[in-house]
């Protein structure tokens, strides 16, 4: 049994981080006798002068509702370089981290992080040392768990934003174009716009054209809607093209929204207006779901590295929490089946996803695309 565990958290925030903090403390002290370390600003605060604060059952009173993490956290740092657009894992860090975890009494560590800081977690567990890590990420873009924690508290958000930018769209008769986070997955893009009444769903696993985006437009202007609401993942792309940056030195993405508002206006003659999430979709409190998911994942985190357990992540499966191998958790990117069933609804109540074929066979039948159904045959036995 471990007398003293360390505790991080990496990657960007997220709504239920302190949730996690709070669980694993009280778990550790009360069922375990535990003593908690809490790290912070991520894995950068076991280099040089190390940063670490005690963690008592008293320092995380009151801290389950509050977002962010109280421990502080890091996107980037000395861990981890990206070369040729693979991560390569430096020896020397790793060793100077783990004999200052040494130094600190430190025996475990549970880290809280995505898929980047998970794989830094899993160097430490290939030199030996006991970790195990909780999925953090509000994309939801990890393929060993079903959900983790901020994402249906990002959700929340989004469809908030969309029901305002509804009656705004409607008053002015305007194309509204909301773009949320989502680089590789467009789960929040797509949860959003069925929750918040989306016309049109672009995210990345579904290449859009914008003749299907303006043919969608002019069929709701045909049955009386002079509006369109548009929500896009940041990491949309656009048929036959790459995705939009910011920022192409640090490969920051972000302008895809006003990229759409400016060919919108020019093919259809409507006005447009963007609105970007950006960190609203990660700040504040955290909803009842991320609250219980990332509690429940704390105390099964600790109760993992009690029963001897490493190399591990806690994950959701089939409504239980499991452990899974580290590297399986990192390994591959959950995105949506393109032919799934949030997909096919989404086409059964008139969404689009502007996939080209949308407009080709709208206009070579003659109806509403509304109306078209691209990947689905007629008799599926899928519902």
């Amino acid at each position: 049994m471990y007398k003293q565990i360390g505790i991080l958290t990496g990657g960007g925030d997220a709504p239920g981080l302190n949730a996690v903090i709070r669980a694993v403390v009280r778990t550790a002290i009360g069922e375990f006798g535990m003593t908690c370390i809490g790290i912070e600003d991520s894995f950068e605060g076991i280099l040089g002068d190390t940063h670490t604060v005690k963690l008592t059952t008293k320092t995380v009173s009151g801290i389950l509702p509050r977002g962010g993490t109280i421990l502080g956290t890091r996107n980037r740092g000395s861990f981890v370089k990206i070369v040729n657009g693979t991560p390569v894992y430096p020896a020397m860090p790793i060793g100077e981290a783990i004999a200052n975890l040494d130094i600190l009494g430190i025996e475990a560590l549970i880290v809280l992080g995505g898929e980047g800081t998970l794989g830094i977690a899993e160097q430490f567990h290939k030199r030996g040392f006991p970790v195990i890590g909780v999925p953090k990420t509000i994309d939801n873009d990890l393929a060993a768990t079903e959900f983790t924690f901020g994402f249906m508290t990002a959700i929340d958000i989004a469809t908030e934003a969309l029901d305002r930018l509804h009656t705004t769209a409607a008053s002015h008769d305007r194309v509204m174009i909301l773009e949320v986070m989502g680089r590789n997955a467009g789960w929040i893009a797509l949860h959003a716009g069925l929750a918040g009444s989306a016309d049109i769903i672009l995210i990345p696993e579904i290449p859009y054209s914008f003749d299907a985006i303006a043919r969608k437009v002019q069929a709701r202007e045909n049955l009386g809607s002079r509006f369109t609401n548009i929500v896009v993942a940041e990491g949309a792309v656009e048929l036959g093209k790459s995705e939009v940056y910011q920022d192409t030195g640090t490969q920051r993405l972000g302008g895809v929204g006003d990229y759409i508002r400016r060919r919108v206006e020019e093919m259809t003659g409507k006005e447009a207006r963007t609105v970007v999430l950006g960190h609203l979709q990660r700040g504040g409190s955290p909803n009842a779901f991320d609250r219980m998911l990332g509690t429940n994942f704390g105390a099964c985190a600790v109760r993992a590295l009690a029963s001897g357990e490493t190399g591990r992540m806690v994950a959701l499966q089939a409504g239980e929490v499991v452990t899974v191998p580290l590297d399986e958790a990192c390994t591959s990117i959950k995105r949506v089946p393109v032919d799934g069933q949030l997909v096919r609804t989404a086409r059964d109540i008139g969404i689009s996803f502007a996939a080209p074929k949308e407009s080709k066979l709208a206009e070579a039948v003659g109806i509403d695309p509304r109306f078209i159904h691209s990947t689905s045959p007629p008799n599926r036995p899928k519902l």
